[in-house]
């Protein structure tokens, strides 16, 4: 890492997240729509805009790309989330469950969190390393670790 990076993980998870359509953008690929065309028509972004985003996300490592043609069609790019971009769900859980829980739509969440296997709903937590229970958030420090 560089010195001139920010020693703070938030910091420089922002500098690659924090801009507002990047996570639109990922939630969108979450979502299945992974071609330009198809992104840009939900968010209603500019053209441009999300061209800067994806290309960010990419050079992050956050998405992959991948050729695909139609017939008769010149070859385009889809985006595909890596195993980095697959880690996001737990932010983008996380901040749909703050806003459900804190700026709450009149008719309800627009969508719900459910285990796959099972239907079960889960929400986001702090999780123990050592015994795999969910930790209070009044039971949460944060420590700040000396460089080097």
């Amino acid at each position: 890492m560089a010195s001139d990076e920010p020693r703070c993980s938030i910091q420089r998870s922002l500098q690659v997240l924090g801009e507002r359509w990047s996570l639109l953008t990922i939630r969108e690929i979450f979502s299945g729509r992974h071609r330009f065309a198809e992104i840009q028509s939900v968010l209603g972004v500019a053209s441009n805009l999300l061209t800067t985003r994806l290309k960010k996300l990419v050079d992050a490592g956050v998405l992959r790309q991948q050729t695909y043609q139609e017939p008769g069609s010149r070859t385009r790019v889809s985006y595909h989330l890596t195993p980095a971009g697959e880690e996001l769900l737990v932010i983008l859980a996380a901040l749909q469950q703050w806003g459900d829980r804190h700026c709450p739509h009149p008719s309800g969440p627009a969508v719900l969190r459910r285990q796959r296997s099972s239907g079960h709903s889960v929400h986001v937590g702090l999780i123990s390393d050592t015994n795999g229970h969910e930790i209070p958030i009044a039971d949460v420090d944060m420590v700040s670790v000396e460089p080097g």
